[in-house]
């Protein structure tokens, strides 16, 4: 798994830097986030979920989504959609109703 972010569509609010729990995400000249080095991107996802954008995407694996999927997140309230996109364009959204998610 690795982590994309989108130029284009990152509006330099830095809240991914916050979040990276490897501090991989840093700011360009023009205060846009990258990652230096993606192969040490441990695939949490924190800086997806954080971004309000879709600016960052997780590539899912091969055992998750398939090769060349992609994964954005949406959250609302008590809830986050997972919105994942497979190379064939066909969509999938998972819900998570983030007060429910840790009871056994």
């Amino acid at each position: 798994m690795s982590i994309r972010i989108d130029q284009k569509l990152c509006k330099g609010c830095g809240a991914c830097m916050t979040v990276c729990p490897g501090s991989l995400i840093k700011r360009n000249e023009e205060g846009k986030a990258y990652i230096k080095y993606p192969k040490d991107c441990w695939g949490c996802s924190s800086c997806v979920k954080e971004c309000h954008f879709d600016a960052l995407t997780l590539y899912l694996g091969a055992d998750i989504g398939g090769m060349g999927s992609r994964m954005t997140v949406d959250s609302k309230d008590d809830t986050l959609v997972w919105n994942i996109t497979r190379r064939d364009n066909t969509k999938e959204q998972i819900v998570i109703n983030t007060k429910e998610s840790n009871k056994y």
